[in-house]
């Protein structure tokens, strides 16, 4: 199997691991994790991002910047449905 097939199955898996979460959360107007960690999340799939134009790797880009969307919309509902703490 080709190297760029098996890097976007793996990227490809592991960004798409946050969408039943993301999927719970809408149904149960709830999420119960820290917004710090979003953040961080966030902030690393940018980093991985930009690694992966400069390497001009499309699996790390691609899924990365899934990762960043599905990131960023969990800390929106975080703050729309989360706690206030």
């Amino acid at each position: 199997m080709d190297k760029e097939i098996i890097g976007l199955i793996a990227g490809t898996l592991t960004a798409a691991s946050l969408v039943p979460q993301f999927i719970k959360s809408i149904q149960e107007k709830k999420v119960d994790v820290s917004p710090i960690m979003f953040v961080l999340l966030i902030a690393g799939n940018a980093l991985w991002t930009w690694y992966g134009i400069k390497l001009e790797s499309l699996p790390i880009i691609v899924t990365n910047s899934f990762g960043f969307v599905m990131d960023g919309l969990m800390l929106i509902l975080r703050f729309k449905y989360g706690k206030n703490t």
